[in-house]
């Protein structure tokens, strides 16, 4: 243990303690822009500097170990006037223009300035502005940009992807996409955490709330929205409601107050592509096509993304399922249009995601007998669900809980755990139990693939059950630099499995790119409990015992894989991944 004293106040705490570690332990709070634990620890904003006692340089909290006897002064007149320089200095390179900033009200430079009393700024503004494809799913304003890395550690040693670098010198030193290319030219897998650790505003999802705003508007358009799992698990954090308080039937109400003609829970479609992807596992599994590959499973977009970009010669190893987005749009625009019996050029369909990734999987362009054009027509991430309620000036405490509309109304807790790592795995296996033994398993039976920690087994949760004579190895990873380390590892021949899920961002959904931004908070695996609440005490916990979705394979798709399902909600990964490059 070590002893020292900070701001008059003498502490203890563990060996290998950073000062400013040891400062939070006792209920002082160091300032930081740049800071991630184990992530970015390079001290590049220097404005986490402490005067230790003895020494004329002040030095950073960050990445400087307490030591025996240290006396540590956090916010001494000399700190002050240095970190408040920094910030200044910072903010002479800054877009601060606030008011219209996507981040205002959570942003750590503001937050920052607004504690130091800074309204004038000493110095020649020079503010470096880039050019960028503001069609594309994430941008990136360099304006706003303050140099402090963390997007580049977080894509490098998080995802391995490596998107973003350092370029120029000096003053103009900014940060941009990697190899001089362009975003689209680049290998980016629009998982959004560049965007949920960036402290600023430098980089966002492309906002697409006024397309349905103008939906809404236009008498002509059937406005039909679908509300992914893991958004009902984080919503209500920036609007100051409860886990318990903010379930998916406020999201309902909401949704129906800014003139959704119909609401529905993404749950549903979850449901049906377990029946679609397990019965395509059981199929591949039981012709002997998984002896040498697996199968992987295929709802998230970043993790299709990325297979198409870096392992290209595994794609045929995907699931052909769509996502339960994808899903979802394509029977509302064929099964739910022939309903009310109107032309599916009429259903305007949007998704409600956790996710940046989802607005690029949505791009492609799909023609039927049954329509033409996309699934889904806009996707807007629980960020942006939160921007249109505040716009709508719905006020969170008088929301109520709202149905979802019939007749795709049902929903497992297995479709609601689709929403966190493991999640996919564990909805797959209770019905391919059930496939094959023509019984339920025990609801709980499979939850060895739940993820104990993103850092836990390198992101990997494995496990192996044994139905009767049928033995089923499994893998569950999550992060896309944990899942490239799997796919060598099978590559190698040093680890086999028969199905895998794999999750682009940590911990699932739940830790999705478009959800809420708590700076310095990893709150995935707190959401995914509180899913795995919700799948705990829901009615129904197995997605073949969804009466709606049996009632739509009896009307429409007749049984899973058949000529029909395969046509709407199937796809060719390579095929759409193709086109949607072309964009």
């Amino acid at each position: 243990m070590v002893n020292l004293t900070i701001d008059g106040k003498k502490i203890t705490v563990k060996e290998n303690t950073t000062i400013m570690e040891a400062a939070a332990q006792n209920g002082i709070p160091i300032p930081k822009l740049c800071y991630l634990k184990d992530i970015n620890e390079i001290a590049a904003c220097r404005v986490c500097v402490v005067e230790l006692e003895g020494k004329d340089r002040l030095i950073t909290s960050c990445n400087n170990v307490a030591e025996e006897g240290m006396v540590i002064y956090t916010n001494s007149p000399k700190v002050r006037r240095n970190r408040r320089t920094t910030v200044e200095l910072i903010l002479s390179q800054h877009d601060s223009h606030c008011v219209s900033c996507g981040r205002s009200g959570n942003c750590s430079l503001q937050n920052v300035a607004n504690d130091l009393n800074i309204i004038d700024i000493p110095f020649k503004r020079e503010v470096s502005r880039q050019a960028w494809d503001k069609q594309f799913p994430l941008i990136r304003d360099s304006s706003k940009c303050i140099k402090c890395m963390r997007c580049v550690q977080v894509c490098e040693k998080v995802q391995g992807l490596g998107i973003w670098d350092v370029e120029g010198t000096g003053t103009w030193t900014t940060v941009n996409v990697a190899g001089h290319k362009s975003i689209r030219e680049a290998d980016c897998a629009l998982c959004g955490q560049c965007i949920t650790h960036c402290p600023t505003g430098a980089l966002r999802e492309r906002d697409d709330t006024e397309k349905i705003w103008d939906a809404i508007a236009d008498k002509e358009k059937i406005v039909v929205v679908q509300v992914a799992p893991a958004v009902r698990a984080a919503w209500g954090e920036e609007l100051g409601l409860k886990a318990e308080d903010a379930g998916v039937g406020k999201i309902m109400d909401a949704l129906k107050r800014m003139g959704a003609d119909y609401v529905f829970d993404t749950t549903f479609s979850a449901d049906l592509t377990i029946m679609e992807e397990g019965n395509e596992f059981l199929q591949r599994f039981t012709a002997g096509e998984l002896k040498e590959r697996p199968m992987f499973t295929s709802c998230c977009p970043g993790w299709v993304r990325f297979i198409n970009a870096q392992f290209p010669h595994m794609t045929n190893r995907l699931s052909t399922a769509k996502s339960p987005q994808q899903m979802f749009g394509a029977v509302m625009k064929t099964y739910f249009a022939k309903k009310l019996d109107v032309s599916p050029e009429r259903i305007f369909t949007v998704s409600v995601m956790p996710c940046v990734a989802k607005k690029g999987e949505r791009e492609a362009e799909l023609f039927y007998e049954e329509y033409a054009g996309h699934d889904i027509d806009v996707v807007i991430t629980t960020r942006e669900l939160v921007k249109m309620i505040r716009s709508a000036h719905i006020s969170p405490e008088t929301l109520v809980d709202v149905e979802s509309d019939r007749p795709m109304q049902q929903g497992s807790g297995a479709g609601v755990i689709f929403g966190v790592t493991g999640g996919v795995m564990e909805a797959a296996l209770r019905t391919a139990y059930y496939l094959l033994k023509k019984e339920n398993p025990p609801a709980d039976a499979f939850k060895a693939v739940r993820s104990p920690s993103f850092q836990a087994g390198d992101g990997v949760a494995e496990a192996d059950f044994a139905i009767d004579d049928v033995l089923v190895k499994t893998a569950v990873v999550s992060g896309l630099g944990n899942t490239r380390k799997l796919l060598e590892k099978i590559e190698r021949g040093e680890a086999h499995y028969d199905f895998v899920e794999v999750m682009a961002c940590p911990g699932g959904c739940v830790g999705g790119g478009g959800q809420p931004i708590h700076d310095g908070e990893e709150r995935a695996f707190e959401r995914g409990g509180n899913l795995y609440r919700l799948d705990k005490n829901a009615p129904i916990r197995f997605s073949h015992e969804n009466q709606d979705i049996l009632q739509m394979y009896e009307e429409f798709f007749e049984k899973p894989l058949s000529h029909k399902a395969h046509m709407l909600l199937h796809t060719e990964h390579e095929k759409a991944d193709t086109e949607v490059s072309r964009l």
